[in-house]
């Protein structure tokens, strides 16, 4: 299960783990996490704080919302590439896919 972290090149890279709400993002991801023993995230903690107010609120988040939070999401990918790590986010949209995949070098998203 170790080589799962070898990206191109040999680079360490991270995954993310994407999908509905309750599909088991948190539970493969963290189970993921674990085998391999690299950082885990939840995309959800990277929300602003307007966004969380508005989802609490049950407003849905616009793209223009969600940017941000992916870009944060992106950030992070790249702060973990050379140690590897494991994301779970819903980024239902392939453009939210399309995001999150370039902000590693050989980064996935599943």
């Amino acid at each position: 299960m170790e080589s799962m972290t070898e990206g191109k090149g040999g680079a360490v890279t991270v995954v993310v783990v994407s999908g509905a709400a309750g599909l088991g993002k948190t539970t493969v991801g963290t189970a993921l996490a674990a085998e391999l023993g690299v950082k885990y995230a939840e995309a959800d903690e990277f929300h602003s704080k307007v966004n969380i107010a508005k989802m609490s609120a049950g407003i849905p988040l616009t793209d223009e919302d969600r940017w941000p939070w992916l870009h944060a999401i992106t950030d992070w990918i790249r702060a973990y590439q050379e140690g590897g790590g494991i994301v779970a986010s819903s980024a239902l949209k392939r453009r939210y896919r399309d995001v999150l995949r370039r902000g590693g070098r050989s980064g996935f998203c599943i």
